[in-house]
């Protein structure tokens, strides 16, 4: 399934309605705030009704290595540089993969500043991933620079475990679709599926 085929991106983005962007101005102080991941993926997951943090995506389109212009979680987007989420000073954390009865699957991966509170709860209970060195998720020192891959051949789900300001980045609206039906969320495990199910026993 992993081919190791690996594509470069620049920023990670949030996709929501215009509703819940206007409350985080108006009630948050323009700050996104970490909140309890649902109860998609995996049954069982540790991370299930017990992390917080707030979704991210990577995902860029192959041929022009630009975020996709299709959401299924609205049609407002807030992008942010990288560098702001993920360096040297994060760890990474391997948290779930799972498919919807589909042909693609998904992997649940979690950034964590070193030390925090998400680091901590992390650290007990997912498996940490080398961040210049796995199949998902990739932050490297190359000619000076951060250069960072996500891996093509999967769509990768980014917890990050901290608040996130607006001012980081920069917030518009998509030109593409608001494609419900692409939605993770309270999304179930293909228990089925011999890709990403373990067999026990015979």
């Amino acid at each position: 399934l992993i081919s190791g085929r690996m594509l470069r991106f620049t920023v990670f983005y949030r996709n929501h309605t215009k509703e819940y962007f206007q409350y985080v101005r108006m009630h948050c102080g323009d700050v996104m705030k970490p909140y309890l991941k649902d109860n998609s993926g995996s049954h069982g997951s540790p991370t299930s009704g017990m992390l917080h943090g707030i979704f991210f995506s990577c995902n860029t389109e192959f041929n022009n290595g630009q975020p996709p212009q299709d959401s299924p979680y609205g049609r407002y987007r807030f992008q942010v540089p990288a560098q702001r989420l993920f360096s040297p000073n994060t760890n990474l954390y391997f948290a779930d993969f799972y498919c919807m009865y589909t042909a693609y699957h998904y992997v649940i991966l979690v950034l964590a500043p070193k030390g925090s509170a998400g680091d901590h709860f992390c650290r007990e209970r997912l498996p940490q991933l080398d961040i210049s060195c796995n199949k998902f998720l990739t932050c490297s020192v190359e000619d000076g620079e951060l250069i960072y891959r996500h891996a093509q051949d999967v769509i990768l789900e980014i917890i990050y475990t901290e608040p996130v300001d607006l001012s980081l980045g920069v917030l518009g609206e998509i030109s593409g679709h608001q494609l419900m039906s692409l939605s993770t969320a309270d999304a179930k495990k293909d228990p089925s599926c011999k890709t990403c199910n373990i067999s026990v026993g015979r």
